[in-house]
């Protein structure tokens, strides 16, 4: 007699289609990506305000072009005079391994803000070679990391 272990990914049964539709429908609600950010910054109007949340080390190092820098712990003193209510905000951070731009959404929608995170962060944005401005060096783009991004022609 064979016996075989419980299927790890439907241990859990998936969720009914409407619970899934309305969990993913929130999800985007307060999340985009790297490339969508791309390409609305291309934009002659985003529709948003991009807000780099690491700190001035961190913001020196290499910070999205557009982006303003307000560092998580500065959103209650600096929030009101940067962002203007009415224009959402997306936030954020190092990477997938960094909460700062969580914690600086979860700041921003507290004062009132519409806020989405930048899953990602700038490791992904780095990845998909996006270009970054170098305080010392001005506009750097890398290569694509062809692990996590389609190579462009």
């Amino acid at each position: 007699m064979t016996t075989t272990s419980p299927n790890p990914v439907l241990a859990t049964p998936p969720a009914a289609p409407d619970q899934a539709t309305a969990w993913f429908a929130a999800k985007l609600a307060v999340q985009t990506d790297v490339s969508d950010v791309y390409a609305a910054l291309g934009r002659d109007e985003p529709g948003f305000v991009l807000v780099d949340t690491r700190d001035l080390a961190s913001w020196r190092q290499g910070h999205i072009l557009g982006a303003i820098h307000l560092p998580t712990g500065m959103i209650p003193l600096r929030a009101a005079r940067l962002l203007d209510r009415a224009v959402p905000v997306v936030t954020y951070c190092w990477g997938p391994g960094c909460d700062g731009a969580t914690k600086a959404a979860h700041a921003l929608a507290g004062r009132g803000y519409q806020v989405k995170e930048m899953i990602g962060g700038i490791e992904y944005w780095i990845r998909e070679g996006f270009p970054v401005q170098v305080a010392e060096t001005g506009t750097v783009t890398g290569a694509v990391d062809p692990l996590t991004a389609p190579l462009r022609r």
